[in-house]
């Protein structure tokens, strides 16, 4: 069973409408969605260009989710990242 990660561009409303949608798809055993993130962690044994295209045909914008995505979140938010070195903290943002 394999894992795989989307960005999803939504808003709580369509948390539901992904969880329907990807339920729906053949071999997907379970569907997490992180809506503060926009992920959408989909466990099973489906291709993801499948996943992808489901998503597309509901009008729902995804995309493979990728390290840079976490930050863009993080920066959105306003919560941006701090790091501690030798007890000074310097913000990223």
């Amino acid at each position: 069973m394999e894992s795989t990660e989307l960005k999803v561009e939504m808003v709580a409303l369509h948390e539901k409408r992904v969880r329907k949608c990807l339920s729906k798809v053949k071999g997907v055993e379970r569907v997490e969605v992180e809506g503060s993130l926009q992920k959408v962690v989909v466990t099973g044994y489906a291709n993801q260009s499948k996943i992808l295209k489901a998503l597309r045909r509901v009008g729902l914008r995804a995309e493979p989710w990728s390290p840079r995505n976490e930050l863009l979140s993080a920066y959105a938010a306003g919560t941006g990242l701090m790091a501690a070195n030798n007890n000074y903290y310097y913000s990223f943002f």
